[in-house]
């Protein structure tokens, strides 16, 4: 099992785990935040699928897998989890709640 499948997989005991250590983290997915984690700065996936639709366009239309350039994420989206903060004791400055394109109470 790759690593990022594991972190996903199991981002409810990393949360847990951190949150006991009343450590400040931030994650790779949102999803973590969901359940409770601190910050996550991630790629937004539906961008992302977005753009993996029109791979395959591209490739229904005959052009050949290997001439299609490759992007990488180019839209991220920053989550905050105020809760979560708050429950370790850490202040998040209101410039960077400013910034977070959302923000769990």
């Amino acid at each position: 099992m790759s690593d990022q499948v594991e972190n996903f997989t199991y981002r409810g005991l990393i949360v847990e785990l951190a949150a006991t250590s009343r450590l400040p983290t931030i994650y790779p997915y949102r999803e973590q935040v969901e359940v409770g984690g601190l910050m996550a700065y991630a790629p937004d996936l539906l961008d992302v699928y977005r753009r993996a639709a029109g791979y395959v366009d591209q490739i229904l239309k005959g052009t050949k897998a290997g001439e299609i350039p490759i992007y990488l994420a180019v839209k991220f989206n920053l989550v905050v989890n105020m809760k979560a903060a708050k429950a370790i004791g850490l202040t998040i400055p209101p410039s960077l709640l400013l910034r977070a394109d959302e923000v769990i109470e």
